[in-house]
């Protein structure tokens, strides 16, 4: 997206849409993970508001964003600098997050191909589970990709009915929580355009029932792959009692499905906490196995209470247009997300209503291209 078009997409809202303003997103330039990152991430909390008012005496649920398997990865660099959460990022928010007095502190993630503890996984993906542990009093993980210690799943109905499905059966750590925050990388993505805050709620379905080897009767509660079959292709239902798709006859393009999906999971299982990191990361995919990936520095971090417009303003900070339509950037082979999440009532993806503190897009921008 060019100035002109910036400008442009800027202008284009509704002037009645002019006088609802959403809640605002905080930016910040942060050029290194090697600076004192809780101060940076302190300071964006204090500009909507402060950390204390969202968590204080609060469950807070920290979903990570680890995506594929830790022995996959680019180049050789370090994960968390290609296409996982950072664990010094994840460290900075522990810090911030028990200074603000959060009263109990969950790191979750539904693990590639595995139910076993999140810990292990932490600790093959080469992060310092003990310094985690001791960030703050009563840090807590969990692998949500199966029903753990549970002895059954909590439901998120979708409102309106849901584009796909009409309900998601998760692990009960994301109904046990007061405050569910999402920790993403600043990423394209081949089936949503750009992989976010909310594309990062993809994460939390548990492949024992969305995954490609899920049981035809009952959850496979010992999964080993991905969930490419169920939600991605649409060849098959989710395990029982997870309820079946609303319209087995539509699409089965991943450019149709996933779109839907996200926008559904977060207006079913809203997110209070946004995080995106984009102080390094890869550009043209979402992780190693995408053909044409580069690494890239953009120095950004973002932050804001609504994963909409908090999406909406990193996906202006990538070059793009957050309102493009299908056929264009970065939406080229997908529906946009955002406006779907929009239609549900999840936020606004409009950069008329969303107040920008810490720094202007337009000096800010980074070209993903």
């Amino acid at each position: 997206m060019t100035r002109r078009q910036l400008l442009a997409a800027l202008g284009a809202a509704p002037l009645e849409a002019q006088n609802a303003p959403a809640p605002p997103v905080a930016v910040a330039r942060c050029a290194s993970y090697d600076g004192d990152l809780a101060a940076v991430l302190g300071r964006m909390f204090d500009q909507l508001g402060g950390a204390g008012a969202l968590v204080r005496n609060r469950t807070v649920t920290v979903k990570l964003n680890l995506t594929g398997s830790p022995a996959n990865r680019w180049q050789g660099r370090p994960l968390g600098v290609t296409h996982y959460t950072h664990p010094r990022t994840a460290l900075a928010m522990a810090h911030v997050l028990s200074r603000a007095g959060a009263r109990r502190i969950r790191f979750v993630e539904s693990c590639w191909a595995t139910a076993g503890p999140l810990e292990e996984y932490l600790l093959e993906s080469g992060w310092n589970v003990r310094q985690l542990r001791n960030a703050a009093p009563g840090v807590e993980f969990a692998n949500t990709n199966a029903r753990g210690a549970y002895k059954d799943y909590a439901r998120f109905a979708v409102p309106g009915g849901g584009l796909i499905y009409p309900a998601w059966l998760l692990n009960r750590a994301y109904e046990e929580t007061d405050v569910l925050v999402s920790m993403a990388k600043l990423k394209n993505h081949a089936t949503t355009g750009v992989t976010l805050a909310m594309k990062n709620l993809f994460g939390i379905t548990p492949a024992s029932i969305y995954g490609d080897d899920a049981g035809m009767q009952e959850p496979n509660e010992n999964p080993g792959k991905g969930r490419v079959v169920v939600c991605h292709e649409g060849k098959r239902q989710p395990a029982p009692p997870a309820p079946p798709e609303r319209d087995p006859a539509s699409p089965r393009s991943p450019g149709f499905r996933m779109p839907r999906i996200i926008a559904e999971l977060n207006a079913a299982r809203p997110i209070h906490i946004s995080f995106i990191d984009g102080i390094e990361t890869v550009a043209g995919g979402e992780g190693p196995w995408v053909r044409g990936l580069r690494h890239v520095k953009p120095s950004l971090l973002i932050l804001g209470a609504n994963a909409v417009s908090t999406d909406a303003v990193a996906t202006a900070l990538m070059g793009y247009n957050p309102r493009a339509p299908r056929g264009t950037r970065p939406f080229e082979h997908c529906d946009n997300m955002l406006l779907l999440a929009e239609q549900l009532g999840a936020g606004s993806a409009d950069l008329n209503r969303i107040e920008v503190r810490g720094g202007r897009i337009e000096d800010l921008v980074y070209r993903f291209g």
